[in-house]
């Protein structure tokens, strides 16, 4: 009878250690929405690209308020999914506390780094990016100012307008550049009307090229930027079909190529620690297509790849905010 019960049992923590080895993906976004055409869409494209290639499941679910996050991890893990992938720095804390609750189960986090053996963290050197993209605002603008709509006002986000403030001097070194912040909550990733009221502020100082690096705010610059005559600059997915002919580029933060290779590799080929992706490893770079074509000289072009090479090579050091908090341009 103890044989019967001791097999059981054995048969029972195999049978536990199955379900948890199973590639059950999930996504938790973060505020936003799934269909914000920026950093969770983009996400998105990418569990759905898995879906179709393998035909396997993956749940998702939306927050609408930041008390959801460890919720919906929660529910993720006693369900028994892995990897579970969370979006953005927010969802930090609740990551970590989930993750050390459950060590047989795979988490990645995107925008931040928890020093788990079962988080795999995920970051870019949006600095990389946000050069190119300054360097061609440089080289269009006709008034010599430009400007940056920042979401929320934190470190990261200033990562992105240092890098860019950095191309566009070294394409103009004379040029003015208007920065401005959303908000200090979560309140400020999804608020197209201020975004659009912040962008119409800027232009009225001279700016006629705009970077928004605000998610579902984001938007609000967008349509501001390009109804009111100048260039947008679009964040993290490719937004230059928005507005065709008046998107200048898109700093594309391939989150998308994240969130895939994390699901297709599966709890098998699970990679925690750091991945860092730049321009080196494809994780950023502005878009080139038919919709910013007429926009985009062949001189820019060119001007662009070689600082793309130098970037790479290191001949070009961009400097990257959050190493201090500080950024050498204004």
């Amino acid at each position: 009878m103890l044989k019967k019960l001791l097999g059981a049992a054995a048969l029972t923590a195999i049978m536990a250690v199955s379900a948890f080895a199973a590639d059950k993906p999930a996504i938790v976004y973060d505020m936003g929405g799934k269909f914000d055409k920026s950093f969770n869409e983009s996400m998105f494209h990418g569990a759905e690209k898995f879906q179709k290639e393998t035909s396997v499941n993956f749940a998702e679910f939306e927050i609408s308020n930041e008390a959801q996050r460890e919720q919906a991890i929660r529910n993720f893990a006693d369900q028994g999914y892995s990897p579970i992938i969370a979006a953005g720095f927010g969802q930090a804390s609740a990551v970590e506390k989930v993750a050390k609750e459950y060590p047989d189960l795979k988490f990645a986090i995107v925008d931040m780094v928890i020093d788990l053996p079962n988080v795999s963290s995920i970051v870019f050197k949006e600095h990389e990016g946000s050069y190119l993209a300054g360097m061609m605002a440089g080289l269009s603008t006709k008034s010599g100012t430009v400007s940056f709509v920042g979401g929320m006002d934190i470190p990261l986000i200033h990562k992105f307008a240092c890098g860019y403030a950095q191309g566009v001097k070294a394409a103009k070194p004379d040029a003015k550049i208007i920065q401005n912040m959303t908000g200090d909550t979560s309140a400020a990733w999804n608020d197209p009307v201020k975004g659009g009221e912040i962008t119409k502020g800027q232009m009225s100082k001279g700016s006629d090229v705009v970077y928004a690096a605000a998610g579902g705010t984001g938007l609000g610059v967008l349509k501001a930027a390009t109804e009111g005559g100048g260039l947008a600059i679009g964040v993290d997915a490719n937004q230059n079909y928005l507005y065709p002919g008046k998107m200048l580029t898109s700093m594309m933060k391939r989150v998308d190529v994240a969130v895939y290779n994390t699901m297709k590799n599966g709890n098998a080929g699970f990679k925690p620690g750091i991945q860092a992706l730049g321009l080196a490893e494809d994780g950023v770079g502005v878009a080139m297509d038919d919709n910013n074509k007429p926009l985009v000289t062949a001189d820019m072009a060119a001007k662009v790849e070689a600082a793309k090479a130098d970037i790479i090579s290191g001949k070009i050091k961009v400097h990257d905010y959050m190493e201090d908090n500080k950024c050498p341009v204004e």
